[in-house]
């Protein structure tokens, strides 16, 4: 029975639909290698770790009642031990990314790229994710001449589309502009 519920939950887990209800805009390689629900992953693995090693220790006990192998069963939980281990140690590397809050790198280029220019530098930036392919973003940025927060906003989500909460935090340089671009060309 336990086998049955196994493998109806993991039939459900591991379909094609995501089941969280709205359209995406991406392709088939961003599906396949960006968005990932790593809890539901981890939810499927756990329960086809549970039916394989149910699969195992049945096939291990019919072995051994009836072609009295009776060192199958030890030999099926150590062939089990080693792929449930596989299968966390995947996990725990794909998961350790978002843990680390290093998925943004490219993400970090690309806010920089639609804010840096001889007027404006980013002090500080903060990304993270807040769901699949989803991010948020705290950016301080020093300028001379400043614009408005609204501005900057606008141009890092035309920039970056997965940014949907982005907070702009602005600070005005008072140091001369032309001695700030001297020790820049000097160092």
């Amino acid at each position: 029975m336990g086998l049955i519920v196994n493998g109806i939950s993991a039939w459900i887990l591991g379909g094609e639909n995501h089941g969280h209800g709205h359209n995406h805009g991406h392709d088939a390689y961003d599906h396949h290698h960006e968005h990932h629900d790593h809890n539901r992953r981890a939810a499927y693995f756990h329960v086809l770790a549970d039916a394989l090693t149910s699969v195992l220790a049945i096939g291990a006990l019919l072995a051994g009642k009836y072609a009295g192998w009776n060192w199958m069963d030890p030999t099926m939980g150590i062939v089990g031990a080693v792929l449930i281990t596989r299968w966390s140690w995947l996990l725990l590397k794909d998961t350790s990314s978002v843990l680390l809050d290093q998925q943004c790198s490219d993400l970090e280029e690309d806010v920089r790229r639609s804010i840096e220019n001889d007027n404006a530098r980013i002090n500080d930036l903060h990304l993270w994710v807040i769901g699949p392919n989803i991010h948020a973003a705290i950016v301080s940025i020093v300028s001379h001449d400043p614009e408005s927060p609204g501005v900057y906003k606008q141009r890092i989500q035309d920039q970056c589309l997965s940014l949907v909460h982005v907070t702009v935090e602005i600070q005005r340089c008072i140091d001369d502009p032309k001695a700030d671009a001297k020790a820049r060309f000097a160092s």
